[in-house]
């Protein structure tokens, strides 16, 4: 594609940042239409939310929790599109293009184990003082 093809493609104007966030959403409905995960992160982050309602926790834990929210969704989302494109780039099985999908699927474990760690931390101490520890 040469640079006045691309340039015309890239035009500013409210219409065009009007359709960026239609784009956003499409982006949004697929992933949850057709990533088994997705709904693994939506059902944890409503757990969450329905947590930090009954314990009533404190404005900085809500803002951990936030966070870390948008973190493990965002990493979803980067991976489901680096799923997409390594798989429209190779049609065979390709060692690098597993590694593509593998590391990038790592990345959102890491953060979902962070995520894991953090509401330990917030809702363990919680559950103990309810329990009656």
């Amino acid at each position: 594609m040469d640079m006045v093809s691309r340039a015309k493609l890239k035009q500013r104007g409210l219409k065009r940042f009007g359709k960026s966030f239609k784009y956003a959403k499409d982006g949004l409905k697929y992933a949850f239409k057709y990533e088994q995960n997705m709904l693994a992160h939506i059902l944890a982050t409503t757990l969450v939310i329905a947590m930090g309602i009954i314990f009533k926790i404190s404005l900085i834990e809500w803002l951990f929790v936030i966070l870390i929210i948008g973190l493990v969704i965002a990493t979803e989302l980067i991976n489901t599109s680096i799923e997409a494109v390594v798989d429209l780039a190779c049609k065979e099985i390709d060692p690098v293009a597993k590694v593509a999908k593998d590391t990038a699927a790592a990345a959102v474990m890491v953060f979902a184990i962070v995520a894991i760690l953090l509401a330990l931390f917030i809702f363990l101490p919680k559950l103990i003082v309810l329990i009656g520890g």
